[in-house]
């Protein structure tokens, strides 16, 4: 069986040796002590250590809000940080797709269009769909910042 998890954690930049010698233990033979990754810390305190790599893939920072419960907020800059890319195309002589990949490789795609034709624009088209994206993806990641910070129950 295979499973999917969300999770809130605290994490600091650490390589492996100062793990290691954050635990007081010593560095098992073959491995890089420089091996960069994070000191991971749960809610219930548990702590280890995770290889930057690993890490950077399961998790997304979040930006610190004292003001809220949680502590934290999803922010514009991670919005804008999780579009990988897009592509945009004219569709007819009045309508403006938008296709938005993101960094976990799932899709949005978003269009405008207008009335007359002589009053378009794709520059306008393109602006009006990466606001309605933005504001999707400001939705996707509250939904999971809210199954981080709560669970599923």
């Amino acid at each position: 069986m295979k499973y999917i998890g969300t999770k809130l954690v605290e994490a600091s930049p650490m390589t492996r040796g100062a793990y290691n010698q954050y635990r007081g233990w010593q560095i098992p033979e073959g491995e890089n002590p420089e091996d960069a990754g994070y000191l991971v810390r749960y809610s219930d305190n548990y702590e280890t250590w995770s290889p930057k790599g690993v890490f950077e893939k399961a998790y997304l920072q979040v930006n610190d809000n004292k003001v809220l419960p949680s502590g934290v907020s999803v922010g514009q800059k991670m919005v804008e940080e999780f579009i990988s890319h897009t592509e945009t195309q004219t569709m007819g002589d009045r309508t403006t797709v938008v296709r938005c990949v993101l960094r976990n490789g799932f899709e949005i795609v978003e269009s405008s269009s207008c009335v007359d034709p002589k009053n378009y624009s794709e520059k306008m088209g393109h602006e009006i769909c990466m606001n309605k994206i933005k504001d999707k993806i400001w939705e996707l990641l509250g939904f999971l910042l809210q199954t981080a910070w709560h669970g599923i129950s």
